[in-house]
């Protein structure tokens, strides 16, 4: 018999209940007829992904796992004391030419591995002391990620799953994830999709971008913390500001004010740095100067944000890249 933990306290991630009545076997399987002709990403290139195509995206009938640890580099209240329990997966179902994580993203670095592997690594991210499972890019791999889920959470994994993602995602699928994903955080890239299309190849991204933060704000609302200050449930959205204001980000802040309200969770970076591919383009071939990200913070002051973080200009040096080659990526 499966063992189901009981409640210590805190609320239990939403996908024990699922799986308690067999929900979650049944969304695993609707997120598998979705890879079958790929749909799990906006392209929807119809790969047949259960036969072994790979998609778009790069992605196969393998889950790719090119690095899963204790992670230090999110937000406070995913990171905490304890590590956020990052699951970095390969792929990735847009093409950004300054991607940090090109090595895994593009060139599709990392390690196949079976769902009942998966299951053991997200539990014994928990018994490292993480606070989450964090799933890092993981849209092309959630059918196999949720049957992974169900036979950890039956194990005894009771730790809440945040959804890191570039928020460029389909909202069908998304539907699929209410109440198996306790914390959203996506992007919010571009506010031009002329810039979108340049820089990632992204097709329609505003309008992809901002229905898919609309159906993760609908399932997860405004962020909530447990008794430590961590994370427990809701939608954290991330802004990159890029050198020369090409991520439009005055335009985007004011929107996401206007959409969803100051009581948004918004966490602004600063962290650009011209990687990858981006010595292509003259206009990315530098760091963003420190007077765009503070152009950036006070708009955020002066637009009446009453949640989120930013970051110290002076702290934001090569250490926020990896190295996925690297044991230690980000040393």
């Amino acid at each position: 018999m499966a063992y189901i933990p009981e409640s210590s306290g805190e609320p239990m991630p939403g996908y024990h209940a699922l799986l308690k009545t067999g929900e979650l076997d049944r969304r695993s399987e609707k997120l598998l007829a979705l890879a079958a002709a790929c749909r799990l990403c906006p392209w929807r290139c119809g790969a047949r992904r259960l036969k072994g195509e790979k998609g778009r995206c790069g992605a196969g009938s393998s889950v790719r796992v090119a690095k899963a640890l204790a992670h230090f580099g999110e937000e406070p209240v995913i990171t905490g004391t304890g590590g956020s329990g990052a699951v970095f997966f390969s792929h990735c179902n847009l093409t950004c030419c300054f991607c940090q994580n090109w090595q895994i993203s593009h060139e599709g670095l990392g390690t196949d591995m079976t769902v009942e592997q998966l299951a053991g690594l997200m539990y014994g991210l928990q018994q490292q002391g993480c606070h989450n499972i964090n799933l890092v890019s993981a849209a092309h791999f959630m059918p196999w990620i949720v049957q992974a889920l169900a036979l950890a959470a039956a194990r005894g994994l009771t730790l809440p799953v945040v959804y890191n993602s570039n928020g460029f995602e389909d909202v069908e699928m998304l539907g699929l994830l209410e109440g198996i994903v306790d914390i959203y955080l996506p992007d919010a890239k571009y506010d031009d999709d002329g810039c979108a299309e340049k820089y990632s190849k992204a097709r329609n991204y505003q309008e992809v971008n901002f229905a898919a933060l609309d159906e993760m704000f609908r399932q997860a609302g405004y962020l909530e913390l447990d008794g430590e200050g961590i994370a427990r449930k809701g939608l954290i959205v991330r802004h990159l500001v890029l050198p020369g204001g090409l991520a439009g980000t005055e335009a985007i802040l004011k929107k996401l004010k206007h959409h969803f309200g100051r009581f948004l969770s918004l966490s602004l970076m600063g962290q650009y740095r011209p990687c990858y591919n981006a010595a292509d383009f003259p206009e990315l071939q530098a760091q963003t100067p420190p007077q765009d990200y503070g152009h950036a913070v006070q708009l955020f002051d002066e637009l009446g944000f009453e949640n989120g973080w930013a970051q110290e200009h002076e702290d934001l040096d090569d250490s926020f890249v990896p190295d996925f080659r690297k044991k230690d990526s980000w040393n």
